[in-house]
């Protein structure tokens, strides 16, 4: 009966869902409401069951590389092709095995030849390529002698490279940002190694062995101590052997990509909440709780006529270094990026001492990382105003790059979401706002074998689904206080609007 009612009420407003613009107290708001009631925290929890089943028969975990995803994978998919969403299976790669066959190398040749000692003075960065290459040493955006505290920025922009000459080995140092980001940018800039050292400061001048789970840039990379790198800087024309011998076996697993019905596929308004467990667990509420929620919103809104593409993605490997987002963009024409108008993310929204946090678009709170692209602040005021049309309150959390927001923001693409915390400590001050306990972690079963379907707050998964499906219908049907993605179509919404 339910499916009935929402064909029905689909059949009848179509017409006027394409040729009426959305606005307040319009469609947005019509839909936004009928979405909310049908939404139930009971459905989410049979789909978090769901999860909890697979894991349960899947040696207790849905990681990515195991059966326990592949048959998380396919659950999803069933239920989104059964409620009659154009479903993609994305394939990403990962590493599914790595290991050393011989030491790593790291040898100064030139002006004086000197050998530096594997496993002590440096290590390889694992998963790191093999490769062997002899070429003079670059240092990109050095801190020499080191600042008072660990600051140095060296290689987190691609600006830091300006001036690298393609086919050295970039040396690069650690700090503020991660050695991915310098990893990706020292390839791009034509880098034929890596070598990263140590800040220098008490407690950060040694090397030691360090697994980064990214392979991509295909260079050999390695992890120096701060007295090996503040040589090879200091010495002019140093030119040096640098090389991995290893054995990289990539496995490769599936987004689960699902798009609407209807809507304008030139705006498509983007959900997604990762897919994958650690190894350790079940994931139930890290992240079976974004998961099930999402999934529940699609099906209940699978009918709607929407105005906007609405386009749901269920992401692999995140856990291992958010490899199906990152991948997933990374994939994408400057157009197809261009059509996304905004990304929301939801991941862990049932934590056990749960805080409603929602990510700080504007960077009002004026600490941590900046605020998040154009579009982004309006997201975050989008989601207060459910929150507080229910006497509810909220707190920011910053775009730390821990979840698959990250490479939308990357990119320029505006993102929102809700957080309910991980293995933080919950305040006094939220503890007042929130209940709960404070001095206590949020969820204290984060990454380990008790995130199982006991380890989730039904009221906040309640709660949080019915926001979830607010910010997801009024955007399918009105992205007016969404910035234009292009200066084209700024330029058309402003005729339109002169009009």
């Amino acid at each position: 009966m339910r499916r009935f009612v929402i064909a029905l009420i689909s059949a009848l407003a179509l017409p006027l869902a394409l040729a009426t613009p959305a606005n307040a107290g319009g469609l947005d708001d019509a839909f936004a409401k009928l979405l909310v009631q049908q939404v139930k925290g009971t459905n989410v929890h049979k789909h978090l069951q769901a999860l909890q089943d697979i894991a349960t028969a899947n040696g207790g975990n849905r990681a990515a590389g195991t059966t326990g995803y592949d048959a998380s994978r396919d659950y999803v998919a069933d239920k989104l092709r059964r409620a009659g969403y154009k479903v993609t299976l994305n394939p990403i790669n990962f590493v599914e095995s790595w290991s050393e066959k011989t030491a790593p190398t790291l040898n100064l040749t030139a002006p004086t030849p000197k050998a530096y000692v594997p496993n002590e003075d440096f290590f390889t960065f694992q998963p790191s390529p093999s490769g062997d290459v002899t070429a003079q040493v670059q240092g990109v955006d050095l801190t020499l002698p080191p600042a008072p505290t660990p600051s140095s920025t060296s290689g987190c922009e691609a600006s830091d490279f300006a001036g690298f000459v393609a086919g050295r080995i970039a040396l690069v140092q650690r700090g503020t940002c991660a050695f991915v980001t310098k990893i990706q940018n020292a390839a791009a800039a034509g880098a034929t190694g890596i070598i990263v050292f140590n800040e220098g400061q008490p407690g950060r001048t040694e090397a030691f062995a360090l697994d980064i789970g990214e392979w991509r840039a295909g260079i050999p990379m390695v992890f120096a101590d701060f007295a090996v790198g503040n040589e090879l800087a200091s010495t002019a024309g140093a030119t040096v052997r640098l090389k991995v011998d290893a054995n990289l076996v990539l496995g490769t697993n599936e987004n689960v990509i699902a798009e609407s019905r209807f809507g304008d596929p030139r705006n498509v308004v983007m959900v997604g909440a990762h897919l994958d467990s650690v190894t350790e667990g079940p994931g139930i509420n890290d992240n079976g709780s974004g998961t099930a929620a999402i999934l529940e919103v699609a099906e209940e809104m699978a009918r709607y006529p929407v105005k906007n593409k609405v386009r749901f993605a269920f992401w692999a490997a995140e856990e291992i270094g958010l490899l199906g987002s990152d991948q997933y963009v990374a994939s994408l024409s400057q157009a197809e990026r261009d059509r996304i108008r905004l990304y929301l993310n939801f991941d862990m929204v049932a934590s056990p001492n749960y805080a409603y946090k929602l990510y700080d678009g504007d960077n009002s709170d004026n600490v941590g990382s900046p605020a998040g692209p154009p579009g982004s602040a309006e997201i975050e005021k989008q989601l207060e105003a459910f929150y507080g049309a229910r006497n509810l309150p909220t707190v920011g959390t910053d775009f730390d790059g821990r979840s698959d927001y990250g490479p939308f923001i990357e990119v320029g693409i505006p993102a929102g979401g809700i957080f309910t915390g991980a293995e933080g400590i919950k305040t006094a001050e939220e503890a007042a706002l929130f209940g709960g306990t404070a001095g206590v972690a949020y969820d204290a079963c984060y990454h380990q074998a008790c995130d199982t379907i006991a380890n989730v707050n039904a009221t906040a998964l309640d709660v949080d689904s019915d926001a979830i499906a607010d910010s997801v219908a009024r955007y399918a049907f009105n992205l007016r206080s969404i910035p234009p993605r292009t200066a084209a179509a700024a330029a058309a919404v402003a005729t339109k609007t002169a009009g």
